[in-house]
């Protein structure tokens, strides 16, 4: 039997998780009203008052679409590894209740632990489709994930030096990277950002998909509700990393959370997707090498002081 706490643990959870679907599709709306704009041209209008049910009508589109599938799939894997990424982008959400309640003091490394788990979402889905394009996303997307984790690993220790601990809580009471202002707050932030997109899949890093050259690369062979579980996940995980930005360099100030979401978007209208080349010459020979500088001179800093 589940005592009170639990039961209510569980239904603010429930409530939470119904409020982030709800958030995505008005992201995907928001998404396409600015590209619109960007691109010079009207966004979704048409249904209710300035097309505020387009999502809704997308929605129920997509999961009603006809899902064919090839004879040449691993049926069993090609099903299962898009709920395993949905399930991951809602066990990520798990963290606002350790923060809210001040539930688990390693919440951050729990936290670097899932995300790093959506490669092997990325990889299963890409081999259970027994397709070129998706093999050649998947490819793309396990060597940038893993190569920019290890620069978003250090700027989290750059963090947890400040604070001593690992619980995101800690984070939201002190608030200690105030500090960063001494060495550039602003390039740690640019720096933060970027590694995030390259995280995320978002252009111009989105190799994993690449429309003009992999066709949509490692979900081409997804429909239906299986793509939409994709699509799920992906803005889920956006939502939740501007909410972690938010946390670790304004506190809890909504506002900043949604400017770094219309910030993503903006950077997907504006720049042009990169080579894959000098995706990875930028991470490994110019932002690693400034990330492990900042942590140096943070840490020795941080013991001369303290």
């Amino acid at each position: 039997m589940m005592d009170h706490s639990t039961r209510l643990l569980m239904i603010i959870y429930l409530i939470m998780l119904i409020l982030i679907l709800i958030s995505i599709a008005f992201f995907t709306l928001l998404e396409r009203k600015i590209l619109s704009y960007i691109q010079l041209r009207k966004g979704p209008n048409k249904i209710f008052l300035f097309g505020l049910l387009q999502p809704l009508a997308d929605g129920v589109k997509l999961f009603f679409k006809e899902n064919k599938q090839s004879n040449n799939m691993n049926m069993i894997l090609y099903n299962i590894f898009p709920c395993f990424l949905f399930f991951l982008m809602l066990m990520l959400w798990t963290m606002f209740i350790f923060l809210k309640y001040d539930l688990f003091i390693h919440s951050m490394i729990f936290m670097i632990l899932l995300s790093s788990l959506s490669v092997y979402g990325i990889l299963g889905s890409s081999w259970a489709s027994n397709s070129k394009y998706s093999m050649l996303g998947a490819y793309r997307s396990v060597a940038q994930i893993i190569s920019y984790e290890v620069g978003l690993i250090f700027m989290l220790m750059v963090a947890f030096i400040f604070i001593k601990n690992f619980n995101l809580s800690m984070m939201l009471e002190k608030n200690n990277l105030s500090h960063l202002l001494i060495f550039g707050a602003i390039h740690f932030f640019i720096i933060w950002f970027v590694i995030l997109l390259a995280e995320l899949n978002r252009a111009p890093f989105d190799f994993a998909e690449s429309e003009s050259e992999l066709v949509s690369g490692f979900n081409i062979e997804y429909g239906s509700m299986k793509f939409a579980l994709l699509f799920l996940s992906e803005y889920g995980n956006m939502i939740f990393m501007a909410y972690l930005t938010m946390i670790i360099f304004y506190k809890s100030n909504t506002l900043f959370m949604l400017i770094i979401m219309t910030l993503m978007i903006w950077v997907r209208g504006t720049y042009p997707r990169f080579r894959y080349d000098n995706l990875m010459y930028l991470n490994w020979k110019h932002f690693l090498p400034q990330i492990l500088m900042l942590f140096i001179l943070i840490y020795s800093f941080y013991h001369i002081i303290y």
